[in-house]
Order: structure tokens, then C-alpha cells, then sequence
């Protein structure tokens, strides 16, 4: 036994110099018990084959090994056994690397957990694995600085299972990796969907509205107000006073004489026009589909849309949206534009956002929705769009988005509630049998909140009122508010809340004609639509709407 080190049997050093042996008697070994503190190097230009069975990584120091100060014996070469696995032949990059180390030791969990360790240290270790606690099971992982371990019950299920070890696919998994992959295979058969998350910058805003200044109990914006969050609130103004300022403009040009000789043919071609029914999407411009204050327009919220599944260009396709929300700004960022990347998540589909025909007889404003390529939603529209067009010219690839629930249920639009009025609204089923197009529902987590509104439990006479409105000119009046341009409390802009569009699964329908359309095969696709929306709200309802005031509610 060595009376300096106090552990039996303990290796010699072996140091390696340009050809020279130099063989040293390792003065001491450093083994707190419990932290598993080791201090044990071998310098050279290659690795050295170690004796001893209880060394079995090599670490690399550029400088001549230190004496330590006395050991523990066994417990400490037990504990080496935990800390260092068995270093993998060395590739001829890494050879000619400078030979540079780390000590690994009982700061390696506190290290990892405050990320020290790879913020200052990834650049100079392999790209390889450093350690593994058995006891812990905290892994480090040195591939591109990511840190594993103790951070593994956050990542993804789907970053676990791609875990590299030393450069390959790990063979074996712990306990709870594997209870998690049996659970999420079970989950898998129940519900095909795939798990989503929800990332963005709600805390910075939060900050932003307790440091607000306070006036008549209105928190007014600060003036440190980033300039890019700036230009998303420009591009909401702009977007949400489009009707008013084309109008305007319009009523301006006809008040001077100059300009009557064009506006007379422009009034007599907007009301034979039929660009908006043809199908034929003349008008729609992919170049203003793409122009940056729209994704200025998407990130203002911020809205994201998620897909589930794969939709395969040789089909045609009803995407219903819902709920309806007050003005469905998730509906137009993510269908009338390509703010949130709908041509790069389905590409081969050219998809057409449906609005009220009235829209298309307003001065100025219908060339303004035109360009992004809406179209009217009636029937003749619809069978257009999804019959023309396409490779073939049958309307594969073609595809058209319905807000189903309509000017209703924008009066149940409340923040906290998803009720969809859905239980008699059939036609856009009968539309795709008609058209052999396949339904795809869209749940949009997050658009009813983008305003307040009366509540009509609180104000009766005032919901009547606003039904009668509806039946009798087929619009509502919603009375609302959200925020203002330099304030959080008080405006028409929605409110910055987060919009979460998921894309389910679609159903495949049959095309048949007119007349050989069947109640029960549009009563069983209705069921199994609705079924696909309650699925998808099931999956992402505590992901998406954590903060919910009630379930999803079909309404009449």
C-alpha cells in the first residue's frame, strides 16, 4: 500500500513526450466519498493503455499532472467507476485538435444545472460524450453544447429518442425514458395526433405591462417599446383599418371631377365583375401573399400554425376553421397569407380564404382582398374553386377555407371558451360530397381572446337586439373592445394573446352527384368531423388553453 495515497494497488502515471516514457507514481488521488471528486490525468500525445481495470477513459491535459493531497481508498476508485465510461478510438480531426481537458468531478451536476459547463467549455472538449452518473442518471451530452440530464424531463419526447451517444444512437434508455415511449405508443393507438408546444414571449410582455404607466387605471405602453414589436402593431393598423381607409380614399377620388371618367367604368366593372365566384383566382398575387408587414402581421400576436398530418397535393381539400372569434385575424394570417408558412407546411395545395359576397361589392376594398386571393363563400364559388384549376384542371390541389360558424357564433365569442355553432351546420359537408373534396377540421386556440365583448347572460335585451340584426340583414354588430395603439386597456386593436391554429386530420369523402347525396352519409361525416374537432381540443386543450374557463361546447 502507498502511505501517500492510501489506495491499494493504484496505477503509475504514464506520461508520453515526443517519443520519450517517463514512468511517475501518482502521489495522490483525490475521492470525496459521496461527491466523487477524481483528479487522475494522462498526458500525451495518444492515449496510454491503463492497467488498471478501474480506469477507463483517457482525458487529455495539455500540462504535467498535479499531486493531490490524499485519498479515501476504495470508495474513491468506486466512484471513478460511475463518472468515466470507455473513451472511443480518437478520429483524425480530433488528433490534430489541440489537447486541451476538463476535470470531471462532483461539481459536474451543479456545473451542468446553471449551464456553465458547456457555455464555457463545450468549444474545447470532443464532440463526444464527457460523463454519465449512473447513481443520478444524469447524462452529459457534448454534441453542439446541448446539456442533457438534468434537463431531460423538459425536452421533447421526440429529442429523447434522437439522443446521440459518442457519436452514435444510444442502445439503451433508463427507466424512464422507457416508461415514457411505452406511454406515448400507448397514447399513439387512442389518438393519432402528435404532441405540440407552445413557445413565445408572453413573459417579456407580462414585464412590459407591470412597468406600464398607470393613468385613470389605463396602462399606457413604455416608451423602450422594441422596434420590431413597433412595426407588428403598425401592420395590425393597417390590416384592421383596410375597409375604412379604402373607402375613404375612394369617396375622396369622387369628389374631384378629374377622376370621374375612370371611376364610372371601375363602378360598372366591380358590379359585373365575376372574379370572386369564377374560381379562376385572377386577381390573387402570391408576391402581396409574401410581403413582410404580413408576417410583421402574424408575429404581432404571435400566431403559429401546426400541422399534424400530411396532405398530399392530388386530393382537393375543405379546411373548416373554428371558432369564428370576433374577426378571425388567425384565419387571415394563416390562409389569406404566408405569414405562418402555409405553402411550406403543405406544399402542391393552393388553399383560397372564403368571406361574405357583400365584401366584394365595397370601392377599392375588394381589389384589397382580392390580391390575397378570397373568393366568395357561395355555392357556386365553392364548386369552382374545386372543380377547376389544378394539374389536370379538376381542382386537385385546390383548397378553400370556411369560417362554419359564421356571424353567430361571433356573438359567442367570450376569452376563456371555445362554443362552436356546429350541430345543424351541414351544408359544407354536402358541399364536399358534391365537390369529392376532404374535410379538414382547424382549431384555433386562442382566437376568442383576441377581444372582450358583452356577455349576453349579463346583457339580455342587448343580445336580442343584436340577433334580430342578424336575421334580418345577415350581419352582426358585435360590441367590443381590446387595446389601443399606446395603451393595453382601451381600443378596437385585438390584444397581444397568443393564437395556436392546429390543422387536424383529414377525412376522406367520396364524390357523388346531386341527387344520389344520402342524410345518413352526411350525417356520418358530420359525426366523425365533429369527433376529429373534440379529438384535437382533448390533445391540445392543456398545452394551448391552459387557461380555459370550460370545455369545448357544440352549439345549435
Amino acid at each position: 500500500m502507498d502511505r501517500e495515497s492510501g489506495s491499494t494497488g493504484t496505477p503509475p502515471v504514464i506520461t508520453r513526450k515526443k517519443g520519450k516514457k517517463t514512468a511517475t507514481k501518482n502521489k495522490g488521488v483525490d475521492a470525496n466519498v459521496g461527491t466523487s471528486n477524481l483528479k487522475e490525468t494522462i498526458t500525451a500525445d495518444e492515449p496510454a493503455a491503463a492497467s488498471s481495470s478501474v480506469v477507463k477513459e483517457v482525458v487529455v491535459v495539455p500540462s504535467t499532472p498535479k499531486k493531490s493531497k490524499g485519498s479515501k481508498g476504495k470508495k474513491g476508485s468506486a466512484s471513478l467507476d460511475s463518472h468515466i465510461e470507455s473513451s472511443s478510438s480518437k478520429t483524425p480531426q480530433q488528433e490534430q485538435q489541440p489537447k486541451k481537458a476538463a476535470v470531471i468531478g462532483s461539481n459536474m451536476a451543479l456545473a451542468e444545472s446553471t449551464g456553465d459547463f458547456f457555455e464555457k467549455a463545450a468549444d474545447e472538449l470532443p464532440v463526444k460524450t464527457m460523463a454519465t452518473s449512473s447513481s443520478k442518471g444524469v447524462q452529459v451530452n457534448g454534441v453542439n453544447g446541448v446539456r442533457g440530464g438534468l434537463d431531460d424531463e423538459k425536452e421533447r419526447p421526440s429529442e429523447k429518442g434522437n439522443r446521440l451517444v459518442n457519436g452514435e444512437r444510444s442502445g439503451t434508455a433508463t427507466l424512464t425514458q422507457r416508461k415514457q415511449q411505452k406511454s406515448s405508443a400507448l397514447k399513439a393507438k387512442d389518438n393519432d395526433y402528435p404532441p405540440l408546444y407552445d413557445d413565445d414571449e408572453r413573459e417579456d410582455r407580462r414585464l412590459d405591462r407591470i412597468q406600464a404607466y398607470r393613468a385613470a387605471g389605463i396602462r399606457f405602453a413604455p416608451w423602450n417599446i422594441p422596434y420590431r414589436r413597433r412595426m407588428q402593431t403598425v401592420a395590425v393598423i393597417i390590416h384592421c383599418l383596410s375597409i375604412a381607409s379604402t373607402v375613404s380614399f375612394f369617396f375622396f377620388l369622387c369628389a374631384i371631377p378629374i377622376f370621374w371618367p375612370l371611376i364610372i367604368p371601375y363602378l360598372l366593372h366591380m358590379s359585373l365583375s365575376k372574379n370572386a365566384t369564377d374560381g379562376r383566382l385572377r386577381m390573387r398575387s402570391e408576391r402581396w401573399r409574401r410581403l413582410p408587414v404580413w408576417k410583421l402581421f402574424g408575429e404581432y400576436f404571435p400566431a403559429k400554425l401546426h400541422k399534424t398530418h400530411d396532405l398530399p397535393p392530388t386530393r382537393k381539400y375543405i379546411f373548416g376553421y373554428h371558432p369564428h372569434g370576433i374577426i378571425s385575424h388567425g384565419a387571415f394570417a394563416a390562409f389569406a397569407t404566408e405569414a405562418l408558412g402555409f405553402s411550406e407546411k403543405f406544399p402542391g395545395i393552393t388553399n383560397s380564404l372564403l368571406t361574405l359576397d357583400s365584401n366584394f361589392r365595397i370601392p377599392l376594398y375588394r381589389d384589397y382582398i382580392l390580391a390575397f386571393g378570397l373568393q366568395s363563400v357561395s355555392k357556386e364559388s365553392i364548386t369552382n374553386i374545386l372543380t377547376k384549376g389544378g394539374p389536370n384542371n379538376e381542382g386537385m390541389g385546390r383548397a378553400v377555407t370556411i369560417v362554419v360558424g359564421g356571424a353567430r357564433e361571433s356573438l359567442e365569442a367570450q376569452p376563456g371558451v371555445m362554443n362552436l355553432v356546429l350541430a345543424d351546420r351541414k351544408g359544407f359537408v354536402k358541399m364536399a360530397i358534391r365537390t369529392g373534396a376532404d374535410l379538414v377540421p382547424v382549431l384555433a386556440f386562442g382566437e376568442n381572446d383576441l377581444y372582450d365583448q358583452l356577455s349576453p347572460k349579463t346583457h339580455p335585451w342587448l343580445h336580442k337586439a343584436q340577433m334580430w340584426v342578424l336575421r334580418t340583414l345577415k350581419f352582426t354588430l358585435p360590441f367590443l373592445h381590446g387595446r389601443g395603439i399606446f395603451n393595453y386597456d382601451v381600443g378596437l386593436m385585438p390584444y397581444r394573446r397568443r393564437l395556436n391554429i392546429v390543422v387536424g386530420r383529414p377525412i376522406m369523402v367520396a364524390q357523388k352527384r346531386e341527387g344520389e347525396i344520402e342524410n345518413e352519409e352526411v350525417n356520418r361525416l358530420h359525426s366523425e368531423y365533429v369527433g376529429e374537432l373534440e379529438k384535437m381540443w382533448e390533445k391540445y386543450k392543456d398545452v394551448f388553453a391552459a387557461g380555459r374557463r370550460g370545455e369545448m361546447n357544440i352549439l345549435k
